[in-house]
């Protein structure tokens, strides 16, 4: 019965494999990612009028004694130096 009802309810299918209505890790607070991560402060960049990106920026372990107590500023500074950027795009219903 099951292929039946994903036949009939296709979004059930994208639910249950994205599993977007929920907000994982549960009772974290992933607006301070310093809490959870060492050396990663979290910045928000406007984008377009109205629409704000939330994003976290990491530096690498080896930059890790540089980054102890430094503010979001120095971060921001740290994306323009001669170190690689990697982007990972990634969200849920629950915490975009």
């Amino acid at each position: 019965s099951v292929p039946f009802v994903i036949r009939l309810f296709p979004i059930l299918l994208t639910k249950f494999v994205f599993l977007n209505f929920l907000a994982f890790p549960f009772f974290m607070d992933l607006q301070r990612p310093e809490l959870m991560l060492n050396n990663t402060v979290s910045l928000y960049l406007p984008t377009e009028p109205g629409i704000t990106v939330g994003i976290w920026h990491t530096v690498p372990s080896s930059r890790g004694a540089e980054a102890q107590g430094k503010d979001p500023r120095w971060y921001e500074e740290a994306l323009g130096d001669a170190h690689p950027v990697i982007i990972y795009l990634h969200g849920n219903g629950g915490t975009r």
